[in-house]
């Protein structure tokens, strides 16, 4: 085992628990705050695009589910590879917070790009740079909402940062859906860059980033292979259902199919935005909820069900009924669908946190932002190939039974307790 790992961590995990043993006090402040709004922004600026996203590829450039399912796993792809590298930078530099800003100004300036697509691989090309604003900017938050909070309160700080997140996510849909009757596709994308320029902002005003020595040092190979083995079988498992997770856009096009026989195409469409705003908005409002709860029930178990509700989500979206019959089984799918992705967002990052010395954060959160970037490429590209080329229930189907396989894999490795934070806790 190198140097690292033997000295420094041992050091690390020492200030780590007498962290963990400090008296409680507020867990919102102005450094979470202002991740937060930057957060709330950027996907504003995200699900505004993604809300027409579907409709745009398929009604003006004319693209089939297979292509959208490429988009999204190729640019998904790419992101992962950033990820990485951006997490072991954060750690090496001692810097965070330049890397998250100019992230969310990629992406935030790629939106509005989609308006001037005249073709899917030219909307691939800004989707793709967007996404690796992404990866730049994904781990540094993480690391940054971990640093700038205690151990005791990682559930509710995560939930919290979800839940502003979420926000956005239900005010761009329901933004898209208004404009829907006034602008076309490509004038809502340029709507986008208003959001886009807030988020970057949010961050620059209101975070100020804690000094840390840089340590030159560090190589990317010795920050990964000193990583805790817990935190790898964590990644295992997160890895076995990210291979099953595809994008949401896909649900967007299922829900739109499904109705158009029975209300027409224009209505089954803005039905789809909607029931994608109830589902952001369930997300939402059970994102902080979720981060409190896990303090009594666990941060595994929390996970697991996540996990859980989200194969059941994908079997119900393979069986749901076309027409009227299934417009209700769709709104409740919707619904679990939330759930599901309150439980993962929120718990995935929460449960990292307690697996990762204050040292390796970066480089961690960018090996797990990878592995679950690596499975929305898959899962994507999967999912939207089975719908192409056999049928959509095959697609969800597939995506059931990784998800069902990630769940397995949390409960028998059970990654815990890497150290006793939160004296002791469950995690």
């Amino acid at each position: 085992m190198s140097d690292f790992s033997a000295e420094r961590q041992s050091q690390l995990l020492t200030a780590d628990t007498t962290r963990a043993q400090a008296p409680r006090g507020p867990w919102l402040n102005r450094r979470i705050l202002g991740l937060g709004l930057a957060s709330l922004f950027s996907d504003m600026n995200h699900e505004m695009a993604t809300a027409i996203l579907p409709l745009f590829l398929v009604v003006t450039l004319h693209a089939s589910p297979a292509v959208l399912g490429f988009i999204e796993g190729v640019a998904d792809a790419l992101a992962s590879f950033v990820k990485l590298t951006s997490g072991w930078w954060t750690d090496r530099s001692g810097q965070r917070k330049p890397l998250a800003v100019i992230g969310y100004i990629m992406t935030g300036i790629s939106k509005p790009l989609y308006a001037i697509a005249q073709s899917w691989p030219q909307l691939l090309a800004f989707r793709a740079f967007g996404w690796i604003g992404r990866g730049i900017r994904t781990p540094a938050r993480e690391a940054m909402l971990v640093d700038a909070s205690e151990p005791w309160a990682y559930g509710r700080v995560f939930g919290f940062h979800r839940m502003m997140d979420t926000l956005g996510a239900i005010s761009g849909p329901a933004i898209a859906l208004g404009l829907l009757t006034m602008l076309t596709y490509r004038q809502i994308f340029l709507v986008t860059t208003i959001p886009g320029i807030l988020a970057p902002l949010s961050i620059m005003l209101l975070v100020r980033e804690r000094h840390r020595a840089a340590d030159k040092t560090l190589h990317l190979r010795t920050q990964l292979t000193a990583l805790p083995a817990n935190f790898r079988w964590f990644l295992l498992a997160v890895g076995l259902f990210g291979l099953g997770n595809f994008a949401p856009t896909l649900l967007i096009l299922r829900v739109s199919q499904q109705l158009t026989s029975s209300f027409g195409a224009a209505t089954a469409s803005f039905i789809a935005v909607a029931l994608y705003t109830a589902h952001n908005i369930v997300f939402a409002g059970a994102s902080y909820p979720v981060g409190v709860l896990s303090e009594r029930l666990g941060k595994r178990l929390l996970l697991g069900l996540g996990y859980g509700c989200f194969a059941i989500m994908a079997i119900g979206f393979a069986l749901a009924p076309q027409g009227t019959a299934g417009f209700t089984v769709l709104t409740v799918l919707f619904v679990a669908g939330g759930i599901s992705i309150a439980l993962v967002e929120a718990m995935e990052g929460a449960l990292a946190a307690d697996l990762l010395p204050m040292a390796q954060r970066g480089t961690g959160y960018g090996a797990l932002a990878t592995i679950n970037g690596i499975g929305d490429f898959v899962s994507s590209i999967v999912v939207g190939a089975l719908w192409a080329t056999i049928t959509p229930i095959a697609g969800f189907i597939y995506a059931a039974v990784l998800s069902l396989l990630g769940a397995a894999m949390l409960w028998w490795t059970r990654p815990i307790h890497c150290y006793q934070l939160n004296g002791g806790g469950i995690v």
